[in-house]
């Protein structure tokens, strides 16, 4: 019976190390931060106080809270279809064993392995009014250019434009490895009934790839939402606020303007339940079982 017991003991104890920082870096910082959204911590008070939800009713009137908001949210909707439709679409392409399938598949998901800095600063170059490459083409095609990053209208698509190149590689080979996971068969039989390409990608792949959908949708929104190293990197939330994320604000009110940690700290809570929110939401939506 010891020796039943101590076997059943065993897998814990390898997932206690684990477990324990996930406690120690995880679960305790985010209830200590939910503790603080209701105090009024700041760098350098060795005291503070509880204010009930003063810091949350204070969010409702902070409109660069709330310019931030809608630019979260544009974000958001407006990086959602090309992360949907492009990645698929190269899959697809790369599917059909098209000849230097490998290498592509390498070469489009090597993006994805840069740090977030990295790629920040090669658009950043990129993207330069004076000596970057993008401007130089459009100039030489006789196209007017202007500068993207400093204009209002432009500047959130380019960090779009950005976020697109650099992730599309990663949900390349997710959607790559569902369509390998669809049986031939299928494709097979429809050819039989006499369906064409276009008619078996819309009935037998799009449903079939219903939950690969659902992972893509779910981890790019949730990834959109807390967006924060391009826009930092690329335009420090300008101009003016025209790029300002909620969680640059979050930043700024935190760790360089204000630093009011109770604030800042009940922000990252209604960004928290925002994405429980629409991630429970897209669940809903999308959830459904595939049958071959």
């Amino acid at each position: 019976m010891g020796l039943v017991r101590r076997g059943a003991l065993t897998p814990y104890l390898f997932l206690a190390p684990g477990l324990a920082l996930f406690v120690a870096f995880r679960v305790y910082p985010l209830l200590d931060g939910l503790r603080l959204s209701f105090t009024n911590a700041r760098l350098g008070r060795a005291q503070y106080a509880f204010v009930g939800l003063a810091n949350y009713e204070r969010l409702l009137e902070d409109t660069r809270f709330h310019t931030s908001l809608v630019n979260t949210a544009f974000y958001a909707v407006a990086s959602t279809l090309p992360i949907l439709a492009i990645p698929l679409l190269m899959a697809v392409a790369l599917n059909r064993g098209i000849a230097l399938r490998t290498f592509l598949r390498s070469a489009f998901f090597f993006p994805f392995t840069l740090s977030v800095v990295t790629v920040g600063l090669t658009w950043l170059w990129l993207l330069d009014p004076v000596v970057g490459p993008f401007n130089y083409y459009l100039k030489a095609l006789g196209i007017p250019v202007r500068s993207w990053l400093a204009d209002p209208t432009t500047a959130m698509w380019a960090i779009i434009v950005t976020s697109v190149w650099w992730v599309t590689g990663y949900y390349l080979v997710i959607y790559l490895a569902g369509l390998q996971d669809i049986p031939r068969e299928l494709y097979e039989a429809a050819a039989l009934d006499g369906a064409g390409g276009a008619r078996a990608f819309w009935a037998i792949t799009l449903p079939l790839l219903r939950p690969v959908f659902l992972f893509v949708f779910v981890t790019h929104v949730i990834g959109s939402f807390q967006i924060f190293g391009q826009v930092f990197i690329l335009t420090q939330g300008g101009p003016g606020d025209a790029t300002r994320t909620v969680v640059q604000h979050l930043y700024e009110t935190a760790f360089q303007n204000f630093f009011h940690f109770g604030s800042a700290s009940a922000m990252a809570w209604v960004l928290f339940a925002l994405i429980l929110v629409f991630s429970l939401l897209q669940f809903r939506l999308l959830r459904g079982h595939t049958q071959y």
